[in-house]
C-alpha cells in the first residue's frame, strides 16, 4: 500500500474517487504476494500492481466497475482455468484472489 499512498493523496486533494484492489489469497504460484495492492482513479489512472502485468487490465475493469456502479465491493478470483485469466495472461498456474473496493474518505 506504501507505493501508492502518493497517488491516492494526489487523486483525493483532487477529489476524485479511488478503487482499491488487493491481493488476499494466492493459491498455487501467483506473481505476487497477498497485501499487493493497486489504486485505480475514477479517471482509469493506475498506481501499484497485483500481478506483474498478467491480470491488471481485468483487474483496473473490476476497480471501474465497482466506482461507476453501486460502490459495493467485490472479490475476483483469476486462475489458470479460468478463459478469462488465460486471455489476459494469467500462466503461471495459479489462482490469485483480489479485492476490490471503492476507498471511502
Amino acid at each position: 500500500m506504501k507505493e501508492v499512498l502518493g497517488e491516492v493523496e494526489r487523486w483525493r486533494a483532487a477529489g476524485r474517487r479511488v478503487a482499491v484492489a488487493r491481493v488476499v489469497a494466492v493459491e498455487g504460484s501467483g506473481p505476487r504476494d497477498p497485501g499487493a495492492t493497486m489504486a485505480v482513479s475514477e479517471d482509469g489512472e493506475v498506481a501499484g500492481s497485483v500481478s506483474g502485468g498478467c491480470v491488471e487490465g481485468a483487474v483496473v475493469e473490476q476497480a471501474l466497475e465497482v466506482l461507476a456502479g453501486d460502490g459495493v465491493a467485490r472479490l475476483c478470483t483469476f486462475g489458470y482455468s479460468d478463459d478469462e485469466a488465460f486471455a489476459v495472461g494469467l500462466t503461471c498456474g495459479g489462482t490469485v484472489h483480489v479485492f476490490v473496493e471503492p476507498l471511502d474518505w
